[in-house]
């Protein structure tokens, strides 16, 4: 028993490292943690537990939970978004007091489920089919459906309007492929003007999009082995890197900004790709820019975008498991989830609600698309140090300091001595 239970804690140590190769993404302020109620005669009381995002959102949520906590008096749900979010699931999960509904990101899935910590409830959602292919598979490990998907983002190219007016190039479309990406990042940038025509990060949140276009992957399927140091890997790594080292694309810092929807936003970069995220932000902080979002483009082996995503989880030793899964059927069911993705502020992980929310955003309908051929964020435990060595790689080859060949080989390296552990 105390075997397992310190191997219980080193794999709930490990969630921890992997919150850093989550893509970056704006930081919202926290909400306050809510207080427990107390449980009311033949009333059960369940912890839905998360990390807070914008304000609409946050707000949006409660709602969602409030319509269920109205509907059904017997199961009331109090919604607990916390600061430091990662450190108090582990607390929680290792003291053995989980809350009964948590989130839990696609990257950090294997992780929990290594550990034991989650219930598989996703084959007893309503209408599994409904849920897109991709989403499903971002949630299943060893052909268990653990958690239904939330919501979740995919990877857009989105472009200044103004500069390519200007410069009297045609906007992007979805039939781009890299070469156009390259000419267009190069006719837009204006060294004088401080204007680069792509913001892209050392990120290989974003590189690996260029990876399975070009059609390489990052292991086998059954991650038995590392497959980073290959020419189609190269590829992509000579074509992400290139633009930089060329002078046509340039990382967030050198523009003066925080994260490359910023300096998007600030008209720095003519081209960023980001997700669903960048369009409150844009909105909020740029109300002005004139700019336009389509799929990324193609690469030698066709198009590839990313899909994160994160799913409502059941801690497995929970005290009311059947009432949580309930809940989790209602948030991620037709209505519960119309409800949530209506602000528009999260994508609808149901095929089914497509239409309709497009309806309403037509705009978001390239990143609406990606769906149909993302590929899952995850990988197995112990990838935060496979993910640190391509970031510190990416860094020192936008510099000069190393070769595309270079990052490749030590990724792979420290790549298989995590498959080996």
């Amino acid at each position: 028993m105390k075997a397992k239970h310190f191997a219980l804690l080193t794999l709930l140590l490990a969630v921890a490292l992997l919150l850093a190769a989550c893509p970056a993404q704006p930081v919202a302020p926290a909400a306050p943690a809510a207080a427990e109620q107390p449980a009311a005669p033949g009333v059960i009381n369940l912890q839905l537990m998360g990390w807070a995002s914008s304000d609409a959102e946050n707000v949006r949520l409660q709602e969602v939970v409030d319509g269920w906590n109205a509907a059904n008096p017997d199961i009331q749900v109090t919604l607990n978004l916390v600061p430091d979010y990662d450190t108090k699931l582990q607390t929680s999960l290792a003291g053995g007091a989980p809350p009964d509904i948590f989130y839990v990101d696609s990257f950090r899935l294997p992780d929990l489920v290594a550990a034991g910590a989650l219930l598989p409830i996703g084959d007893q959602m309503t209408d599994v089919d409904d849920f897109y292919p991709s989403l499903r598979e971002a949630f299943t490990v060893d052909n268990v459906f653990y958690c239904p998907p939330k919501d979740f983002a995919t990877l857009a190219l989105e472009y200044n309007t103004d500069l390519f007016d200007a410069a009297g190039l045609a906007y992007p479309t979805a039939d781009w492929t890299w070469d156009d990406l390259r000419a267009a990042a190069e006719a837009l940038t204006d060294k004088d003007a401080g204007v680069v025509g792509f913001a892209i990060n050392p990120d290989f949140a974003r590189w690996i999009a260029f990876l399975y276009q070009a059609g390489g992957e990052v292991t086998t399927p059954d991650f038995s082995a590392m497959t980073l140091n290959t020419p189609e890997a190269l590829t992509a790594m000579e074509f992400y890197v290139g633009l930089v080292r060329d002078g046509f694309a340039a990382p967030a810092s050198d523009l003066d900004s925080g994260w490359p929807g910023e300096a998007f936003g600030k008209g720095r970069a003519a081209m960023t790709m980001e997700g669903n995220w960048i369009v409150p932000y844009l909105k909020d902080q740029f109300p002005n820019l004139k700019y336009g979002i389509t799929e990324l483009p193609s690469g030698p082996a066709g198009k590839a975008t990313m899909a994160f995503t994160v799913c409502y989880g059941v801690a497995a030793n929970g005290r009311n498991t059947e009432a949580a899964t309930k809940v989790v059927d209602y948030l991620t069911g037709p209505v519960g989830m119309k409800a949530w993705t209506d602000l528009g502020l999260a994508m609808p992980t149901r095929q089914s609600l497509r239409e309709g929310w497009l309806t309403m955003y037509p705009e978001l309908e390239p990143m609406l698309s990606g769906a149909e051929y993302a590929r899952k964020w995850q990988f197995r435990p112990g990838f935060a140090d496979v993910l640190d060595t391509i970031n510190s790689g990416l860094q020192e080859a936008f510099g000069g300091l190393k070769t595309p060949q270079q990052v490749l080989e030590e990724a792979q390296a420290v790549g298989e001595q995590v498959l080996a552990r």
